[in-house]
């Protein structure tokens, strides 16, 4: 499981559309990061809770970038952040991982088939600096919202 000390994936994620690839390994090389790891995009938690918390925070500016990642499809993320900071406003980038590679290199995937219908993320926190996790989160039971929230986290 992701931990302090691991490196950022190098693995393609996609914003807006399955044609525009973002690496997070490239764009967190320097600088500080976050990376917010969730279950499912327009699921209760992620949507009335986990997120709105973060868009909410005083402390977000300070992050560094700040991505949100779904083990969904491009256009579900790009609809998922248009329906939560319609301006981009805070300038949380959402990305999709559709296939699941990025939670599977930091081991954070997990079988929600019935649940959500596949595997997904578990819901997470990582702050970054330099490429390198400096601290992670990971919620115990997969998909609560404690340790992970943006009032403990940040």
């Amino acid at each position: 499981m992701v931990k302090q000390g691991d490196s950022v994936p190098n693995v393609d994620l996609f914003e807006d559309s399955p044609g525009n690839k973002v690496n997070l390994a490239d764009e967190l090389s320097s600088g500080k990061g976050l990376i917010i790891g969730v279950p499912a995009a327009f699921s209760p938690g992620c949507s009335d809770s986990h997120i709105p918390g973060y868009l909410s925070s005083d402390k977000l500016k300070s992050a560094g970038k700040v991505y949100v990642v779904s083990v969904n499809d491009a256009f579900v993320m790009k609809a998922w952040g248009k329906s939560l900071d319609a301006d981009k406003s805070s300038g949380i980038r959402f990305l999709a991982d559709p296939s699941g590679k990025f939670a599977k290199a930091w081991d954070v995937d997990f079988d929600a088939s019935g649940l959500l219908g596949n595997y997904r993320s578990k819901r997470y926190a990582v702050a970054v600096e330099n490429g390198k996790v400096v601290k992670a989160s990971v919620e115990p039971d997969n998909v609560g919202i404690s340790d992970s929230a943006a009032d403990k986290f940040l």
